[in-house]
């Protein structure tokens, strides 16, 4: 929940202030690079999509209308610029998960339990969207279903719908490991 003196910052920001601007991506930024290393899953792809997402904050955030939390807005946009990412990424090369998997040997797990978890996520990573988002946010983020379906803007049920067949598709998926 944002204070008041969030209010007053962000409506200062949508009104042109470059200097709320620039505190409200300084005291967001943290939470905007989380979100895309989540969903990019490295370093150089979430600063890149991060830094995206504050060149696109000052157009955007004239767009926000204060009807759910800053925070819930400020999620929405990082993930459509985190899929913006992939889309490019995608028209780029012919397989979006053999790149998925050459960026993560450059980490090499020391127990097998984190090599299994660093395959469970990667397998996350390449589930259908709004499955994937669903994960992410619940698992990743720790946020409530009530919470996640505010970022996605869908009722709690569909979040839990989401939740339930990304669950299938990895079991499948992990079944070997």
């Amino acid at each position: 929940m944002q204070d008041r003196a969030d209010h007053c910052l962000i409506d200062r920001a949508r009104s042109g202030d470059s200097e709320a601007f620039a505190r409200l991506v300084e005291q967001y930024y943290s939470t905007i690079f989380r979100v895309a290393y989540k969903w990019a899953g490295n370093q150089a792809d979430a600063e890149d999509i991060a830094q995206d997402v504050c060149v696109k904050l000052g157009q955007a955030i004239r767009s926000f209308k204060g009807t759910s939390a800053f925070s819930s807005w400020l999620y929405r946009v990082t993930l459509n610029a985190v899929r913006d990412f992939q889309r490019a990424r995608k028209r780029r090369t012919e397989n979006i998960a053999a790149m998925a998997l050459v960026s993560e040997t450059e980490y090499v797990p020391d127990m097998e339990t984190e090599m299994t978890q660093d395959q469970l996520w990667l397998a996350v990573r390449r589930l259908p969207d709004k499955q994937r988002d669903a994960m992410l946010l619940i698992y990743a983020e720790d946020m409530s279903h009530k919470e996640a379906a505010s970022v996605m803007d869908c009722a709690e049920s569909t979040v839990s719908w989401h939740v339930h067949e990304a669950k299938k598709r990895l079991k499948e998926e992990l079944q070997g490991y």
